[in-house]
């Protein structure tokens, strides 16, 4: 106040731009240490097997390093402000797998694998480069909703026109070709989740009936994305594809939960799963012998019929020890024909040791929480959704394959990501980190000349 009484205007102190880093060269040189560290494991492994240096070291880093330092400038390009830690992770995870196929190949000279992963690694990447490269905004996915959840039923539906192997119907094989389509349908789905899910918050979280501690949202708002979902597991469960069931329930059950922010959905959702996995291992033989050779794992010993997979698994943790056999000298080959699918984490754990199998995990955890972190940062619901909800499926995948491999829960068989032979797995795996790029990219280019929060 003036003495005439009079309000003197508060002058707005002006605030300098603040420009925030883009740490392109923070990527780089983790993707230079990532082909490193490949490249030392694809040596040891054959000097581990032959005492030799393998004659294709050279060309596989080579390979490795072209990819990634292409991948790197797509980044560099189309997303500046993006994370620097997913593509580095992607690239010593996908590294890594290809070196433990090619050790497990060594040993089953009869069934190699190897070269068919790193070309489909390949196409991943290639994958990865495109999206970085056309789309310029993660929103625009949400105009396509509808097309994404119509295309991903679709995909699920078409294994059942095709024999089952392995007792399940979740392949399509032509002219020895074949793709997993679920591994698509689940980041197709996670899309029409995250715009279906956006668009009615609202209505979700504060509208309906409450019933004793939940309040249950009106039928026309929670009913077309239960049916939707409803749908795509009673496929699965037709397929008898029980590990991608799971994983779309827990993916429901989760970005349900962080669109409404109502812990109850998450009580709501481990009562159905407890009940649903006593239904189905009561009316499904297959999944009845996967949760007996669960609950008595050795069983198979004390009646003379030798080991089966799972106490195969089990017997390769206990011999990896702290620090592991070392790569190359293990024996989890004798886990059968599922050492490079399903149990190749087995591997990891006997030669690299409970060290090299905590690291492993690690990186999961890492590109997990990268991704929600660039969800929490994100303004728009659909984003925030979305990159919870991609984060998501590789958290609750790497939870049902290590858990099923070390005993922890019944097996379900499921490809470990990155790691694991599968072309469709290491493919969608790649869009899923390209997604989780450009979400990030715009987590930190909406504070660009501002200071940062």
């Amino acid at each position: 106040m003036t003495k005439a009484g009079t309000t003197l205007a508060a002058k707005e102190t002006p605030t300098s731009a603040v420009r925030l880093p883009r740490r392109r060269g923070i990527e780089l040189a983790l993707i230079v240490l990532a082909v490193l560290l490949c490249v030392y494991g694809y040596c040891a492994v054959g000097l581990a097997r032959t005492g030799t240096v393998p004659p294709g070291a050279a060309g596989y880093g080579a390979g490795l390093g072209v990819l990634a330092l292409v991948a790197h400038l797509a980044v560099r390009l189309r997303a500046p402000y993006a994370d620097p830690l997913p593509l580095p992770i992607g690239v010593l995870l996908n590294g890594l797998g290809l070196v433990l196929i090619y050790r497990l190949d060594l040993a089953t000279p009869g069934d190699r694998a190897a070269p068919a992963q790193l070309v489909w690694s390949t196409l991943g990447v290639g994958l990865f480069i495109l999206v970085v490269l056309m789309l310029r905004d993660h929103r625009i996915l949400q105009r396509y909703a509808y097309v994404c959840v119509a295309a991903a039923l679709v995909l699920l539906l078409l294994p059942i026109l095709f024999p089952a192997v392995n007792g399940a119907r979740i392949w399509i094989r032509i002219a020895g070709f074949s793709i997993q389509p679920s591994e698509f349908a689940k980041v197709l789905l996670a899309v029409f989740f995250a715009a279906y899910l956006a668009a009615n918050r609202n209505a979700l979280a504060y509208a309906g009936r409450r019933v004793w501690f939940m309040q249950f949202p009106t039928g026309r708002v929670l009913g077309p994305i239960v049916t939707i979902w409803l749908v795509s597991v009673g496929v699965l469960i037709l397929e008898r594809d029980l590990g991608t069931s799971l994983l779309f329930f827990g993916l429901f059950v989760v970005m349900l939960y962080v669109a409404t922010g109502r812990t109850g959905w998450i009580a709501v959702g481990l009562v159905l799963a407890v009940f649903g996995a006593v239904a189905v291992g009561h009316l499904e033989p297959h999944v009845h012998g996967r949760i007996e050779d669960w609950l008595h794992p050795f069983a198979s010993i004390d009646a003379g019929q030798g080991p089966n997979q799972l106490a195969q698994s089990l017997f390769a943790f206990a011999a990896g020890g702290i620090l592991g056999a070392g790569l190359g000298l293990g024996h989890s080959v004798l886990i059968g024909f599922a050492a490079k699918s399903d149990f190749i984490l087995a591997t990891a754990g006997e030669e690299l040791g409970l060290a090299g199998l905590s690291a492993i995990f690690i990186l999961y955890g890492l590109l997990v929480e990268r991704g929600y972190r660039a969800g929490l940062a994100l303004r728009d619901p659909f984003g925030r959704l979305l990159a919870v909800g991609l984060a998501s499926i590789v958290a609750l995948q790497v939870f049902v394959i290590a858990g099923g491999v070390t005993g922890l829960i019944p097996l379900t068989g499921m490809a470990m990501p990155f790691l694991a032979q599968g072309g469709s797995s290491v493919v969608t795996n790649w869009a899923i980190v390209a997604l989780l790029i450009r979400v990030s990219d715009s987590a930190r280019s909406q504070y660009d000349g501002r200071v940062a929060p």
